[in-house]
């Protein structure tokens, strides 16, 4: 086989194709592997460029392969769809890979540290949860005002809504069942947001950049800490 400089990889859960290319341009390697096989091929090169789309699990495997000595290159997808030369499958798209990573114009993403993605997990898991209190409460007052029950704005308030409600005799028994079915959703939401913010205050306390951010006046330590994690994710 003559000298690999450069692979494209096409990504997926199970199967992996490789393009790879020689000194001269030409295509030198067409490759199908399955997950468990793309380590020990990698391992058997000597050190050469990989490019992915910075998607899905890429940034595990640019770790892995970078371990085995290969330079790893992450594009986003977006910049590599255009190097895409017929019709759509995964050959094709690790042969547009293996084209974008060349070019001298085209943008990089950095690969991530574990500990990067986890934070990122943390972030976007609390962003979730959030989302999903404030649709709880929204459920609660909503039906609440079917039954002549209103509150003030405000997660604050919620409380004293919900005890309006056990007080008001007039409500229907299966009514009644709901509205505690939803507080008791609401209350275990609540509670893992207050978790999860003390995962974030515990990595602000760790990360320099946090920190810093948290020095500038009207930003607070989640939004320093938000801020700092959404900096690794550029």
């Amino acid at each position: 086989m003559d000298k690999l400089i450069r692979i494209g990889m096409d990504t997926s859960k199970s199967v992996f194709q490789l393009h790879g290319v020689n000194e001269a341009e030409q295509p030198v390697l067409r490759k199908k592997l399955r997950r468990n096989q793309v380590l020990t091929f990698f391992a058997g090169l000597a050190p050469l460029k990989v490019g992915m789309e910075a998607c899905g699990a890429a940034h595990y495997w640019a770790r892995e392969l970078r371990a085995l000595g290969h330079e790893v290159l992450l594009m986003p997808a977006q910049h590599v769809k255009p190097y895409v030369q017929r019709s759509k499958s995964d050959a094709a798209d690790a042969d547009a890979t293996c084209e974008a990573m060349n070019r001298p114009r085209m943008r990089f993403v950095a690969v991530k540290s574990a500990d990067q993605q986890a934070a990122q997990m943390l972030a976007k898991l609390r962003a979730q949860f959030i989302d999903r209190r404030t649709q709880l409460s929204n459920s609660i007052r909503g039906f609440a005002a079917e039954f002549g029950l209103i509150a003030p704005k405000g997660l604050s308030r919620l409380g004293d809504l919900l005890a309006d409600i056990r007080a008001d005799a007039t409500i229907p028994d299966m009514a009644r069942d709901m509205f505690e079915t939803l507080a008791r959703d609401y209350a275990h939401i609540s509670a893992e947001v207050a978790v999860l913010d003390e995962k974030l205050l515990a990595f602000h306390r760790q990360n320099e950049v946090s920190r810093r951010l948290a020095a500038i006046p009207a930003v607070g330590p989640v939004g320093a800490t938000l801020l700092a994690i959404k900096v690794t994710d550029a």
